[in-house]
């Protein structure tokens, strides 16, 4: 089921309404609903890839269980084992699985050795990736001591499930989500509200804004060796615009759907195109995954712990690594590379400077050094977004030789007007608002222009959205 699908707008509130209907009730049957929810959610695409998420759910769980009650250290990693074994088996099969054999085959053609190739009509479900690490989390802190198992197999269950972030992330601690499903939970009028705002915000970004730029980015990427210069520089802005109203548009949707049953998901994106630094915008991107791989990819492996060549060597390979995770294409393996790259100066510097605070906290307009950094981050970040959305590295390097070679046409320019407008609008409205979580909380306006903004944002979805046509672009990881 798709959030900007009319099935999903008859879904939540029939969902939210049973939910609270039933607090009076025991907090099992609140979260058995949920539970049912969730797989009622997660089916509507397609009911046979439930078994996935079932046998994940009951494997981690018998396995958590188990591993608490085993102190022996070497039945302890023969039961993270199963629970390593059954999560990335499953996820490599259904998401690796041709791309290696492919790859086998071309290696095998470049030693001068012909193979006769087969493969798989592997279909890859929706989620699979985001629900696997959130799983791994679960037994990865138990095994390590940090976190008590859970003996209730329905909150389990509904935290592995959770519709409102189950295909797409936040990709949530089992230590910071699980408790939520084990506390009671009362509405509250101001968490409600808030949320409701913020995922306003987010159809507001996914259907004004990104996907009215689909198209045009399809264009541009597909037949890129058609276009000028000016036109692939366009191209490439308007699909780091597209993948950020994407993938945050449902982030914000998925977080302000959980404050609605009581829940708080973490926050996903932070403002990250006002980045003073690489380090600051993988600080500000996709959060959940960030510091998922950095927990149980890059500190395993020793982090910075090891001197400053095992450390450039550590963030190279956890960068790659993520963009393996991004999907089965050797342009995500090289964009994670590049990012690893990027970071590298910065890492290995002696004086190493951490960005954390908001840029020009306080102030309405940044320095000029500000936003020098800010401009040269964005210009880095776009040049690897090329290699993210073109469909092979040969293209990649042809769309990007393109950008500073193809010759000016002078062609019409005229289509990508408005859509620059929206976007610049909507990098202003997150400039002015970027010290808050999103930029509709608190707005400290009088409530009739509060109202005015919101049937604004509501006339615009309803003008320019493409409700149930196009999907999420992190569905496909």
């Amino acid at each position: 089921m798709l959030f900007n699908s009319l099935t999903f707008a008859v879904f939540l509130p029939l969902v939210f309404a049973a939910y609270w209907l039933l607090q009076k009730q025991s907090l099992r049957t609140q979260n058995f609903l949920l539970l049912v929810a969730s797989y009622v959610f997660y089916g509507w695409w397609d009911w046979r890839f439930l078994s996935l998420i079932f046998i994940s759910s009951l494997v981690d769980y018998g396995v958590g269980l188990l591993l608490d009650r085993t102190e022996e250290p070497r039945k302890r990693k023969l039961l993270l084992g199963v629970s390593l074994f059954m999560n990335l088996g499953a996820l490599g099969f259904f998401k690796y699985f041709n791309f290696f054999i492919g790859s086998m085959v071309d290696l095998l053609g470049t030693m001068g050795i012909q193979a006769n190739p087969w493969s798989l009509r592997v279909i890859l479900p929706v989620g699979i990736s985001f629900y696997t690490f959130q799983t791994l989390s679960y037994t990865l802190d138990i095994y390590r001591r940090q976190l008590k198992p859970t003996n209730d197999p329905i909150a389990f269950f509904a935290f592995v499930s959770f519709f409102p972030q189950l295909v797409a992330g936040p990709i949530e601690r089992a230590s910071a989500l699980l408790p939520q499903f084990l506390e009671r939970r009362s509405f509250s009028f101001d968490a409600a509200r808030d949320g409701s705002r913020q995922i306003l915000w987010g159809f507001a970004k996914k259907l004004i804004i990104a996907d009215n730029l689909a198209p045009l980015v399809e264009n541009i990427f597909s037949n890129h060796s058609q276009h000028d210069s000016l036109t692939l520089l366009i191209g490439v802005f308007f699909f780091a615009l597209q993948i950020y109203c994407d993938f945050s548009g449902y982030s914000d949707i998925a977080i302000g759907t959980a404050r609605l049953f009581g829940f708080r998901l973490m926050r996903n994106f932070a403002y990250p195109y006002f980045s003073r630094d690489i380090g600051e915008f993988w600080r500000r991107w996709h959060i959940s995954l960030s510091t998922w791989f950095r927990d149980y990819v890059y500190i395993p492996l020793g982090g910075n712990q090891l001197g400053k060549a095992r450390q450039a060597i550590n963030s190279l390979i956890t960068f790659t690594v993520s963009g393996l995770w991004h999907g089965a294409n050797w342009t995500f393996v090289l964009w994670g590379f590049l990012n690893g790259l990027y970071l590298l100066p910065q890492s290995l510097r002696k004086n190493r400077v951490k960005r954390t605070r908001i840029i020009a906290e306080g102030r309405l307009i940044p320095s000029l050094g500000e936003a020098g950094l800010m401009a040269g981050t964005f210009a880095l970040t776009l040049l690897a977004w090329v290699f993210f959305r073109s469909t092979s590295i040969s293209s990649s390097f042809a769309y990007i030789g393109g950008i500073f070679t193809a010759p000016y046409t002078g062609g019409d320019y005229t289509q990508y007007l408005r859509p620059l407008i929206y976007s610049f609008a909507l990098l202003l409205c997150e400039w002015l608002r970027r010290e808050h979580q999103h930029p509709l909380e608190n707005l400290g306006v009088p409530k009739w222009a509060r109202w005015i903004l919101y049937l604004i944002l509501v006339q615009l979805i309803a003008q320019y959205g493409s409700f149930g046509e196009q999907e999420f672009i992190y569905f496909q990881f």
